[in-house]
């Protein structure tokens, strides 16, 4: 599914594919204080870039870096994984290219917008 979207008036696109995962059923206790729900991870793979930066689509922690300044990448390539509320977002490279910066960190927080991974122009 791909979606536009406009943060602080720089228009992004973003292209978003969800896997749906088997679901858990809850378990059932008779007599109780009731049963516990398991929570279930879910992924999404995200390609989204403006001009020569990757961005956060949404915001959440730097879970994994998968580059490195000066690493050559082709599209698809996961760069990036971030984790909002138990959901991990797959960042792609939207194009072939070369790493200039790799901007953050493992386990920073990051906020929708902010750049991640600077291309070389």
């Amino acid at each position: 599914m791909k979606l536009k979207v406009t943060v602080n008036g720089i228009p992004y696109s973003i292209e978003v594919e969800v896997e749906e995962e088997e679901q858990v059923a809850p378990t059932i206790v008779i007599g109780g204080a009731g049963g516990m729900n398991t929570p279930v991870a879910t992924t999404a793979s995200v390609r989204a870039s403006s001009a020569h930066a990757v961005t956060a689509p949404l915001s959440g922690s730097v879970k994994q870096i998968f580059v490195e300044d000066g690493q050559e990448v082709k599209e698809g390539d996961v760069l990036v994984i971030l984790e909002a509320m138990k959901m991990e977002t797959e960042l792609t490279a939207p194009h072939d290219g070369v790493i200039a910066r790799v901007l953050v960190s493992q386990g920073e927080t990051v906020a929708g917008g902010d750049a991640l991974i600077e291309f070389q122009p």
